[in-house]
């Protein structure tokens, strides 16, 4: 009888997703090839190469700066839709200690952000350095995942953010130079924001119409970055005003809107600006995607989460959300 000979394939064997807000789940990001950087809480290494990978979810904290704590509601809304075996979660953390409000503990060469305001949020530049703006650091969080030698599976990158975080997704959305540059799907989550940037003058009346604010004499800031797109500052400043109109329109977007979110409450911007896009969060976004839609020929839509007010848990993990976070390839 002659002898069998067996031939066993292995499959690669790839670690597991790291799952807490802990320094072994953490990497440092080098801006503008470095020394500079900023943390990101992250479940699979952006520089180690990894085949099962086939979809990216990016999530930007609110104004609280917890990174840990979004990192964690991200685990969770992955957990439930059965993703985190597949999809690399990153939590980028805009640290900022200005020795008064924000004493967020830095280490070397870690950038800080603006403390208050809406420079971070709006592609403003760092308060240590600034030849950097917090656009860049998701620019480079962005042409890291779309690595073909560390991420060739990789089909579809998500930006998500929720309060700030919603203000900093849907103006990264309209300004960011790297979208059609990456070889990979971007789509873009923006989650309960107090504001948005109007690409005009107009603004929502109460027929449900748009038309020229009526009260731009007493509100003279209502059409200001980050508003509206007059005296833009920072990253957004480097394309025109048609270049924003143009990629604010033809990028995907879905605006997750909390059925409750109806108070003025968890930092809910009561500035004339802000006010004269709607009477509460979920008037504004919801108002703003129809005006894209029908100005500008956007195809946004907005998903209504039900009974979800400003809380970031709630919205992620809804059963509404997870398709929308992670979506079917």
């Amino acid at each position: 009888m002659k002898p069998v000979l067996l031939f066993l394939v292995f499959a690669p064997a790839y670690a597991a997703p790291c799952i807490t807000a802990a320094p072994a789940c953490t990497e440092w990001v080098a801006l503008a090839g470095g020394p500079s950087r900023s943390l990101i809480y992250r479940t699979y290494s952006l520089d180690a190469k990894n085949e099962q990978i086939s979809r990216a979810l990016i999530v930007i904290h609110g104004q609280g700066r917890d990174a840990d704590n979004y990192f964690r509601t991200s685990l969770a809304a992955a957990f439930l839709a059965g993703a985190l075996d597949d999809t690399v979660v990153v939590a980028p953390r805009f640290a900022s200690n200005d020795g008064r409000e924000c004493r967020d503990t830095l280490a070397e060469d870690e950038v800080s952000w603006s403390c208050s305001g809406d420079s971070w949020r709006s592609g403003g530049a760092a308060a240590s350095n600034p030849k950097l703006t917090s656009y860049d650091f998701a620019d480079a969080i962005l042409k890291k995942l779309a690595r073909k030698e560390i991420f060739p599976n990789l089909k579809v990158i998500v930006v998500a953010g929720h309060s700030a975080g919603g203000q900093f997704v849907t103006r990264y959305e309209m300004a960011n130079q790297v979208h059609d540059t990456l070889g990979v799907p971007v789509t873009y989550v923006v989650s309960n924001p107090s504001s948005y940037a109007y690409p005009d003058p107009a603004r929502p009346a109460e027929t449900s119409e748009f038309r020229a604010f009526s009260d731009a004499r007493n509100c003279t800031t209502y059409d200001r970055w980050p508003y509206g797109l007059e005296n833009r500052t920072g990253y957004a400043a480097q394309l025109t005003g048609d270049q924003l109109k143009r990629q604010l329109a033809a990028r995907p977007v879905t605006y997750l809107l909390g059925e409750t979110d109806i108070l003025p409450l968890g930092g809910f911007d009561t500035s004339c600006p802000a006010m004269a896009q709607g009477p509460t969060r979920l008037a504004r976004g919801q108002a703003f995607a129809s005006y894209v839609n029908r100005k500008y020929g956007a195809h946004h839509h907005a998903a209504v989460v039900p009974l979800c007010g400003h809380n970031a848990r709630c919205m992620f993990t809804a059963e509404p959300a997870l398709p929308i976070l992670f979506p079917k390839l």
